[in-house]
Formats: C-alpha cells, sequence, structure tokens
C-alpha cells in the first residue's frame, strides 16, 4: 500500500536528503535525480514542493537561517543582560562552528556550494545589523556608545567580518588575522564613539569559534 505523508513532513524529507547530497556531492553536483532517487518520489511530487534545486537551496539557507538568527534575537531582546556581555552572546550565537554547526560551515564552504555560501553572506550581511542596533541603541540612551548612525556602523562591522575573516576571502597568517582584530576593535571604538581600548572586551568573539579555521590556515 502506497504511503501517503502530510506535505510538511515530505518537504523536510526533500531538504534532509538535499542536504546530504550537496554535502557529500556539492550543489552543482547533484542533480534533482539524485534527490528523487534518495527520497523515493515522483518528479511530481518534488515540484510540487519545490520549483527547482535552486528553490530547495533557498530553503536549505532559510534553515540554516533560522540556526544562525534565533538565538541571536532572543538575546538582544533580554535586557536583563548587561549591553556589553549581550552584543558577545549574540555574536557567540551566531557562531556556529560547534555541533551540527560545524558541518553546516565545512557544507557551505566547499568550492561546489559557492553560490550557496554567497546566499548565506547576503542573508547574514542583511539580518545581523538590524539585531546589533537594537542593543547599540540601547548603549546610546544609557550613555555608553556615541554615533548618529548606529545601523550604519553595525553595518560596516558585520560587512567586514563577514568577509575579511572568512577564509574564503581573504587568506591571512595567524599574525595578520591578530593584527586584523586588533584594527577592527580599534576603528569599532571610534564608529561608536568611546574611549581607546573600552571595547577590548570584543576580543572574546575572536578567541572562541575560529580557532578551528585558524588551525586549518597555520597547517597550510
Amino acid at each position: 500500500m502506497r504511503v501517503i505523508k502530510k506535505a510538511e513532513e515530505r518537504r523536510n524529507e526533500i531538504l534532509d536528503a538535499a542536504d546530504e547530497l550537496f554535502g557529500q556531492k556539492g550543489f552543482d553536483g547533484t542533480s534533482t535525480n539524485d534527490i528523487l532517487e534518495k527520497v523515493g518520489i515522483a518528479r511530481g511530487t518534488l515540484y510540487y514542493h519545490f520549483k527547482s534545486k535552486e528553490n530547495i537551496m533557498d530553503a536549505l539557507i532559510e534553515r540554516y537561517t533560522v540556526l544562525l538568527l534565533g538565538a541571536a534575537k532572543e538575546i538582544a531582546a533580554d535586557k536583563s543582560i548587561p549591553i556589553n556581555e549581550r552584543i558577545i552572546r549574540v555574536v557567540m550565537a551566531l557562531n556556529i562552528n560547534d555541533g551540527n554547526g560545524k558541518e553546516i560551515i565545512e557544507h557551505i564552504h566547499k568550492p561546489q556550494n559557492a553560490l550557496m555560501h554567497q546566499k548565506i553572506q547576503k542573508v547574514i550581511i542583511n539580518s545581523v545589523p538590524p539585531i546589533l542596533t537594537e542593543i547599540i541603541r540601547e548603549g546610546i540612551e544609557q550613555g555608553l556608545f556615541s554615533t548618529p548612525y548606529p545601523y550604519e556602523c553595525m553595518e560596516m562591522a558585520v560587512a567586514y567580518t563577514n568577509t575579511i575573516f572568512d577564509d574564503d576571502m581573504v587568506n591571512m597568517t595567524n599574525e595578520e588575522r591578530a593584527s586584523r582584530i586588533q584594527a577592527f576593535v580599534f576603528n569599532i571604538e571610534r564608529l561608536l564613539g568611546v574611549e581607546s581600548g573600552s571595547l577590548m572586551y570584543m576580543m572574546k568573539m575572536f578567541d572562541s569559534g575560529n580557532t578551528g579555521r585558524r588551525n586549518k590556515n597555520s597547517n597550510e
């Protein structure tokens, strides 16, 4: 007897299969036939849920976005956490180098998944600055920061870290990375109108999460 599954269950099965196949063969190396065979469905069923392979990729990116942003938004909204600590926790929540997230990082940095990587970068650059901006605005109200451009400051910070500290974009030695981190904190202090050295706590954001990527570079 043919098993009829609910639409959402079937959709998730397709996404799970595509996620695994993209990880094994890359986006370009995976065909819709590969996905059909893995899930065991007809082509019409696949196209009922997704118009194309790129639509499947977009849906996977949406999954990753939930993982990246969900915890960050919750932390950002928790006003019981001091502002400086909240900034650190938000950034740490966006770090998916640990646990299941490590597989996502490896997945999107494969050359054959360049388009997926590019799309996730776009999501981060568009979605993360608004989260951090709300915290910065609170800091301005409390007299911690002084800038007429809180959103633009965070946009610059996210755009910089999302490209310069991405090993697929810029190759650096450990020494060069350390210099970039110091320069980043130095300039963020000026963008936010605070005293030199007052944001050195931000170094914590780079001490955790980049270790694996730094080790990768040092072994090359």
